[in-house]
């Protein structure tokens, strides 16, 4: 699946005001020297390391935004704030709080060799690449294509992915739903996950358990850059979505994982007419199953398409705050609240896959390995963050 996600990735050019949480598609370098100047990082006296301890003539000062045009001799010193350059001569800053100011001279009482500056270049070097292709660019990066006087930058597109509900017990969520129906929760889900994955979702109309509706809504979802179908691909008997894309000529890589929620997941890809080959997810229509099997494939594979390097699990280690069993054989991942400094977790009450209200209250999963059955209170168990 990694191997086929970046399969038609694409650039654009955008204002970088607008770039943030976009995936950048060019390296970066310095147009000059970071910082351009030897810099002091703190308020106090610039002065020659070789001088102190001792007394200092103060021969001026010098603040950020400022140049100080003379040198600095033996037995001299220049105030300097924050953020000034270093004048000539000066290879120590000392902090103001270990100095003592008496008229137009200053004590030290300590040595500070090298001290409470930036020498120059020592952040980057004109030239050195400061943002490599594949980073998502976040505030600090953002910050830091300013610095660099970006104010444009190449960014990879972000994929369209076509969301499909499907089944003839849904109805949309406005509706009021009969005894024997369900709102489309599923789509609603999967938007808000294709979108935080870096993707566009377009949420398609309810695709009917029958041939013809099912084929014509895949038709329409092709035209996205990835589909993403949820429910129709269990071993039921009107559960149609396989069948018709094979009909279709899809080219099927797995149809099960060994996980609870989400065993029967799909995943394939299909080429529409003269189109490049279009990737499909065929996702279990149980809503924990849905969000699941998203979280674990689908996202990585959105994320890939729209230019990142890598899609790493968020996955840790916690401590359980009570005793855990399973029935082993499957890898579960169950809905569970992680505590606010990640330190323990608790798994939540649940009612099994379609329960929304408890994986609402949840705000990870727990990973229960295939082949173990039992965690004792207080042992390390891993966790999948609930993004």
């Amino acid at each position: 699946m990694l191997a086929n996600a970046r399969r038609g990735v694409t650039a654009e050019q955008v204002g970088t005001l607008a770039a943030s949480g976009r995936v950048i598609a060019e390296d970066v370098a310095a147009d000059r020297d970071y910082p351009p100047f030897a810099r002091s990082a703190r308020d106090g006296f610039a002065v020659r390391a070789a001088d102190l301890p001792g007394e200092l003539k103060i021969i001026g000062e010098v603040r950020a935004g400022q140049v100080f045009d003379g040198a600095i001799g033996g037995g001299e010193a220049v105030e300097i704030m924050t953020g000034a350059p270093m004048p000539r001569g000066a290879d120590a800053v000392v902090m103001i709080e270990h100095t003592e100011k008496a008229g137009d001279f200053v004590r030290v009482g300590r040595k500070t060799p090298g001290d409470n500056f930036s020498p120059q270049g020592v952040e980057a070097r004109a030239g050195m690449v400061v943002l490599e292709t594949g980073r998502r660019l976040g505030f600090a990066e953002i910050a830091l294509l300013a610095m660099v006087g970006r104010e444009c930058v190449q960014v990879f597109r972000k994929p369209r992915v076509a969301i499909l509900p499907t089944g003839d017990e849904i109805v949309e969520a406005g509706q009021r739903p009969e005894p024997f129906q369900i709102r489309n929760s599923n789509a609603w889900s999967l938007a808000v996950q294709v979108e935080r994955a870096g993707g566009v979702p377009e949420v398609l109309p309810i695709a009917r358990d029958n041939y013809e509706s099912t084929r014509a809504m895949i038709e329409r979802g092709l035209e996205a850059d990835m589909l993403l179908l949820s429910g129709g691909v269990s071993a039921g008997k009107y559960d149609i979505v396989e069948k018709v894309l094979a009909e279709m000529g899809a080219e099927f890589f797995f149809d099960r994982v060994k996980i609870q929620p989400g065993q029967p997941l799909v995943y394939g890809r299909l080429e529409q007419g003269n189109a490049r080959d279009k990737q499909f997810f065929g996702l279990p229509g149980n809503p924990a199953s849905t969000m699941v099997t998203f979280e674990l494939f689908a996202r990585a594979a959105v994320e890939l398409l729209g230019g990142a390097n890598d899609a790493p699990l968020p996955l840790l280690r916690s401590k359980l705050s009570r005793p855990f069993r399973h029935k082993p054989g499957l890898t579960r991942f169950l809905p569970a609240r992680l505590s606010l400094d990640g330190s323990t977790i608790s798994p939540e009450q649940w009612q099994g896959s379609g329960d929304i209200v408890s994986l609402a209250r949840a705000n990870a999963f727990l990973v229960a390995e295939a082949d173990r059955e039992s965690w004792e209170e207080g042992e390390d168990i891993r966790v999948l963050i609930k993004s």
